[in-house]
């Protein structure tokens, strides 16, 4: 246990440095990205530097009115930037709120890895897998 609250101590530490006191909330990450059309635009964004609404309005085939309230939504959720340009707001990704998704979901990856053990395992002690010529004796 003592182990655990000091790591839990340690990634406090690294995310108050790394991002500042607005810590991202991983709850509202993952609800944020839980809507099909806030994935779709954060995939349109993924394929250009920055967009405009009207930008992702074409792309995606969503209503302007449907685009500025996910894109608010996803700027709330830190998966988002804005950057005033003349009379137009451009969009970019932001690292942030995709760091903490990928910080959330790498926490699990001990259960995969054993998962890929315990196939690892399975396939080099098989009996019935078949073995190459030279060790058919």
């Amino acid at each position: 246990m003592r182990v655990e609250a000091e790591a839990k101590n340690a990634i406090a530490f690294l995310t108050r440095n790394i991002y500042g006191d607005s810590v991202i909330d991983t709850d509202v990450v993952l609800e944020t990205v839980g809507e099909p059309n806030r994935r779709l635009l954060l995939q349109l964004l993924h394929q250009r530097d920055e967009a405009t609404v009207s930008e992702l309005v074409d792309a995606s085939g969503l209503r302007q009115p449907q685009v500025s309230k996910h894109l608010k939504v996803l700027a709330g959720a830190a998966l988002v930037s804005v950057r005033p340009d003349g009379r137009h707001r451009r969009y970019r990704l932001d690292g942030r709120g995709l760091q903490a998704a990928h910080d959330w979901f790498g926490s699990f990856e001990d259960v995969w890895q054993a998962r890929f053990d315990v196939l690892d395992e399975l396939v080099t002690t098989d009996p019935d897998s078949e073995q190459p010529e030279e060790q058919r004796s």
